[in-house]
């Protein structure tokens, strides 16, 4: 799967969160400075050619929808993060997390009470 970019990132962040948008829906959506139409215009036609979004014609213009879940995309992200560098080790990658944000007892025994429920559902 390509990667996305920041930009192209914050677009379907917009796009997962409201499912379907025209381009002034999603400049809408952007917190803080609003980028130019042209610009969120020709981030969606990439997304398209990447194969994120696709669109139905409404009147005049495109409304736009993700392609790819936003889960499915973060599993492939993450994924990737642990594969690149941590040896392919998500306890590694834990101990790393652990070590440098001061993880607090209580969030780790969160993190152990989720991986118990996610095995006792396989």
């Amino acid at each position: 799967m390509k990667q996305l970019t920041k930009a192209e990132e914050e677009i379907m962040q917009i796009l997962w969160k409201l499912e379907k948008a025209n381009v002034k829906a999603i400049i809408e959506n952007f917190k803080g400075t609003k980028p130019a139409y042209n610009t969120v215009s020709t981030i969606v036609r990439i997304l398209e050619n990447k194969g994120f979004v696709g669109y139905e014609k409404v009147g005049k213009g495109h409304v736009y929808f993700p392609l790819l879940a936003q889960s499915e995309y973060s599993n492939q992200s993450i994924s990737k993060l642990v594969n690149g560098y941590f040896q392919g080790s998500f306890k590694s990658m834990v101990s790393f997390f652990m070590q440098k944000n001061d993880i607090s007892t209580e969030e780790l025994e969160e993190i152990r009470k989720e991986i118990e429920k996610s095995n006792q559902k396989s």
